[in-house]
């Protein structure tokens, strides 16, 4: 029989594979970060926004889609961080728009601001987009300063259940040093996975020989980063929930527990973790080596749907709250209902055949390397 607290655990499984697959398609946004550094005439650039426009609407339905999951099977983390720590999702959202804006607009006629000036949009949203996603990520490992009262809700005057303890509306995040460190790691990930797509993908031997030095110069601060935030949130105080009484409380090494203690997560972060460093190894060590790009993808989601699972399974709160800790979020009270959790669950279903669509998609327009005379050939070309 299925049980209320299945789906919420099938529910918080779905939002984490969601996360997992976000943060690997941020190789666009990493992509963006390189446009004047890796490419260093106008056609190279061209080729490089061209590859990359072909897959940045990917990552902006999937963004939309992870915050839609949220809302739909976890409303009260939605409305707590989105309504609350707002600054920062607005920052986010902006970066995101100016992408859409600058792919749709910079090769269209009577454009005044030249491609330039778009280019730069590219390179804001590659740049802040992934380190305040990652330091937004991040506070489901630090918490973040809000106060829950659902009994809010019945007042006539403000029904507002959750109030932010702060005027800074989520920028905070950005004043801790743990939050910061997951940020870079999500930037320089995205960039040495940006590197490894080119190497895949282009056929252009100049950018190729840049971009295997781009995986190096950017997959060592890469690992700096994950490696002092992972250890950092191992060693430290995590926030345990008691099963029976809802109450939170905080633990040493809970995280470091979580993972002992669910061996097939432990399992999961470690394929993860072996797989971006193969695809990572495997481009360096080997220079005809050009799939590097999908064990570093599949490891990417790994790793990432394993960390987002440590934050909420194992009795465990995936949204601490700093300024009453009694109020942090967990899955099981901040859940949909069981008749919604269920319904969604019965729509879930199509995920698969979701993904296969994408992957046919993906595949049909990847049929062979790119180059720069594919691009000027091409009518739809950005």
């Amino acid at each position: 029989m299925i049980t209320y607290s299945f789906l919420q655990h099938y529910w918080w499984f779905i939002i984490s594979l969601l996360g997992g697959i976000l943060v690997f398609l941020l190789f666009v946004q990493g992509g963006q970060s390189m446009l004047f550094s890796l490419a260093k005439t106008d056609d190279e650039r061209r080729l490089l926004v061209n590859v990359l426009g072909r897959k940045w609407e990917y990552t902006f339905t999937t963004l939309v889609t992870f915050g839609g999951a949220f809302f739909a099977s976890f409303p009260l983390f939605y409305s707590t961080s989105f309504g609350g720590a707002y600054w920062v999702w607005m920052a986010i959202l902006f970066c995101f728009i100016l992408q859409a804006v600058s792919y749709e607009f910079q090769s269209k006629p009577g454009n005044v601001f030249g491609k330039t000036t778009y280019q730069v949009f590219l390179f804001i949203n590659g740049l802040l987009g992934t380190i305040l996603l990652g330091a937004a990520v991040a506070t489901f490992f630090t918490g973040s300063d809000f106060v829950v009262n659902k009994g809010n809700i019945t007042s006539s005057f403000q029904p507002v259940i959750s109030s932010w303890g702060n005027s800074w509306h989520g920028l905070e995040a950005l004043l801790n040093v743990r939050n910061w460190l997951l940020g870079l790691a999500v930037f320089f990930l995205a960039r040495t996975l940006a590197s490894l797509f080119f190497i895949n993908r282009l056929n252009n031997d100049a950018l190729e020989i840049r971009s295997r030095k781009a995986v190096v110069i950017n997959a060592i601060p890469f690992l700096v980063f994950f490696l002092s935030f992972v250890i950092w949130t191992l060693l430290a105080e995590g926030f345990a929930v008691d099963p029976t009484t809802g109450v939170v409380t905080m633990e040493k090494y809970k995280y470091f527990t979580n993972l002992i203690e669910m061996p097939v997560v432990l399992i999961l972060f470690l394929l993860g973790v072996v797989g971006v460093l193969w695809g990572i190894a495997g481009t360096v060590v080997k220079p005809g080596f050009k799939k590097g790009i999908w064990f570093a993808g599949a490891g990417t989601i790994l790793a990432v749907c394993s960390l987002f699972l440590v934050a909420g399974y194992n009795n465990t709160s995936f949204y601490p709250s700093t300024g009453d800790l009694q109020s942090s979020l967990t899955i099981f009270n901040s859940s949909s209902s069981e008749f919604t959790l269920k319904a969604m669950s019965i729509v879930s279903i199509l995920i698969p055949f979701v993904v296969a669509y994408i992957f046919y998609a993906w595949r049909a327009m990847e049929k062979k390397r790119t180059d720069i005379e594919d691009i000027k050939s091409d009518g739809h070309a950005y």
